[in-house]
């Protein structure tokens, strides 16, 4: 969950350092820390803080050099300072390391190092790896890359590091085992980071490290070993198609405003090529060498966490109405540890923005263990997802740099839609209702847009309740899992307590903290349920509850029991979940900007979450 970046080359490597962190700021921004070798020493400067704090102490020091690495931070061992800031030291002072991920074993380590002589500096369980390394480099024995080796051998956990050493200035070292690392292939240059946001402003090429790798990088080259058995590893060099432009604000006062804009072209993007109006269906190719499996599956199982998991519970409600399958949604943080009943006639649905979750990465193993078919759902081409599935779909949202999740949640709905009704279309889905679904899907773009146009509106009603403690959010069907993700944008951003509830649920237990304070968003779409959701919303302002309707078209019902009413437009009711999030995202974010919260970086959150 924290940013990796490092760098050898004929650059003055503190630029490049510093603009890679920024870039990489959403994945932790509690401390930051650079380190160089130059001068027959290790360099550097470590501060609690933004990627700025660290910047602004640079400032103060006179020190250069073109072989360096960098790290901004998730704390995970050890309160955020500047002492527990990365990069470690060992006691030497000799070697320096960035590291993301956790050292399982870290005490037992403590201990016989401590036996040893030597003095930690840190609560982190990183410095444990730092003065492992240096243990075993100080033999004299093997070289800087080989000692870096032996030490993961002996460390139990998961990591993506990189480290340097004084005695080897023009060397690198850097590995992988649960945490990404990807290699950026320059002109005389080399850099490495935890993704490819930091490369791309210098290199299109790129190396994916994967798991259990090492690689050693100098300024003739770089070699890519295994880790166990220290056998070379031939690599493919990809290229990467990400412009600058993808990865920042432009005009917009934050990432998560340009993103929630975005939608318009990244729902589409998604569709494009796999909608096929012609015949009421969809094509995902990335998962057509394994349709027979796919059809003849007894069960699924969707498996993920936060943002995504809301995803795969519109998928459950989809996947069991078009195609009749049973589904089972279960948080991967659960699915890993619990007994579930997976077989070779199951199919597992993985899905994640940044492909590299670290629980949902675990799910797959053990569903593939169990002689399940994996299919993946993310965001990163290369990803360790994307990677370790059987077969899977591409979202194509783009970077997405704002924490909380807005077009990734959108674009994983519309990929999940897809797939429903070409499996639907196999089964009992009727050529009449996939028309239906299929002119729905076609029409996204203009209700995208006026959904985005109510920004204003949307605003006001901020104004309006920006002081209000809790929040509740209330959805039926396939609007229940929206009313979840509206209550999740609201408490990462704003920091309002906000729960989402089935609408009927309200009445056994939630009713108890409704009163004139408490704003409660009521998603109402005029389907089946929407006489059900009007008495709902009844029994909410009987207790003098603030009503905030979301609705395709207002009426006069809903102006009569509304506070505050945002329309968003007619549509089949299929596809509203897709359309009634993006005003949430809206009022969440509109709520933050006044409450003067932190949108893009909220407090304690990170965007990757790589350890458990």
């Amino acid at each position: 969950m924290c940013g990796i970046v490092g760098y050898l080359g004929q650059r003055d490597s503190i630029p490049v350092l510093i603009k890679g962190l920024k870039r990489l700021e959403y994945r932790g921004y509690d401390s930051a820390g650079i380190a160089l070798c130059g001068d027959d020493e290790i360099q550097y400067v470590k501060k609690a803080g933004k990627v700025r704090d660290l910047e602004a102490a640079l400032d103060q020091a006179a020190f250069a050099g073109n072989t360096g690495i960098a790290h901004t931070r998730w704390a995970t061992h050890g309160e955020p300072n500047d002492i527990n800031a990365h990069p470690h030291l060992d006691q030497t002072g000799r070697i320096a390391l960035i590291h993301n991920g956790i050292i399982e074993n870290y005490s037992s380590l403590s201990v016989a190092l401590k036996k040893q002589g030597v003095n930690f500096q840190t609560d982190t369980d990183t410095e444990v790896l730092v003065q492992l390394i240096s243990a075993i480099y100080s033999t004299g024995e093997i070289s800087f890359a080989e000692a870096v080796r032996a030490a993961l051998q002996e460390v139990v956990g998961a990591y993506g590091i990189v480290a340097l050493c004084a005695d080897e200035p023009d060397t690198l070292v850097a590995a992988r085992l649960g945490s990404p690392l990807v290699l950026g292939v320059g002109e005389d240059e080399y850099l490495v980071a935890s993704d490819a946001a930091p490369l791309v402003e210098y290199t299109r090429n790129v190396v994916y490290l994967e798991e259990g790798e090492l690689v050693k990088i100098g300024r003739d080259g770089y070699t890519v070993r295994q880790i166990r058995n220290d056998q070379i590893v031939s690599k493919q060099v990809t290229r990467i198609d990400l412009s600058i432009e993808e990865i920042e604000k432009g005009e917009f006062p934050h990432f998560m405003l340009k993103e929630i804009y975005e939608q318009q072209r990244t729902i589409s993007d998604t569709l494009r090529g796999r909608l096929i109006p012609s015949q009421a269906t969809a094509r995902l190719g990335g998962i057509e060498d394994f349709l027979p499996r796919i059809e003849q599956a007894r069960r699924f199982y969707i498996t993920a966490c936060g943002t995504s998991w809301h995803a795969g519970l519109i998928a459950k409600h989809l996947l069991e109405d078009f195609a009749e399958i049973p589904v089972h949604v279960e948080y991967a943080s659960e699915f890993r540890y619990r007994k579930t009943v997976v077989d070779a006639n199951t199919v597992v649905i993985a899905i994640s923005q940044s492909g590299e979750t670290a629980d949902t990465l675990a799910a797959i193993r053990k569903a593939k263990d169990r002689g399940a078919l994996t299919m993946g759902i993310c965001n990163v081409v290369g990803s360790s997802i994307a990677r370790e599935t059987d077969c899977g779909v591409y979202t194509h949202a783009g970077p997405e740099i704002g924490v909380a999740s807005t077009k990734a949640f959108t674009a994983q709905v519309t990929v999940l839609m897809l797939l429903a009704q070409m499996l639907g279309r196999k089964r009992n889905l009727t050529a009449a209702t996939a028309r239906k679904i299929t002119n729905a899907l076609s029409s996204v773009d203009r209700l995208v847009a006026n959904a985005t146009e109510r920004s204003d509106e949307i605003k006001t009603v901020a104004e309006e309740n920006q002081e209000a403690d809790n929040f509740l959010y209330l959805g039926r069907g396939l609007n229940f899992p929206i009313a979840l993700e509206g209550a999740l944008k609201c408490k990462e951003i704003s920091y309002i307590h906000a729960e989402g509830y089935p609408a009927a649920e309200m009445k056994h237990g939630p009713i108890a903290l409704i009163d004139e304070s408490m704003p409660v968003v009521i998603i109402a779409p005029h389907d089946q349920t929407f006489e059900k959701i009007i008495s709902n919303i009844r029994a909410v302002k009987s207790r003098k509850g603030r009503i905030i309707t979301v609705t395709d078209k207002r009426c006069p019902v809903i102006d009569s029991v509304s506070d505050f009413v945002i329309e968003v437009g007619e549509m089949d009711p299929v596809i509203f979940p897709l359309i009634a999030v993006i005003p949430l995202q809206i009022l969440a974010y509109h709520l933050a900007v006044l409450r003067g919260c932190n949108v893009d970086q909220p407090r304690n959150l990170a965007k990757s979450v790589t350890v458990e």
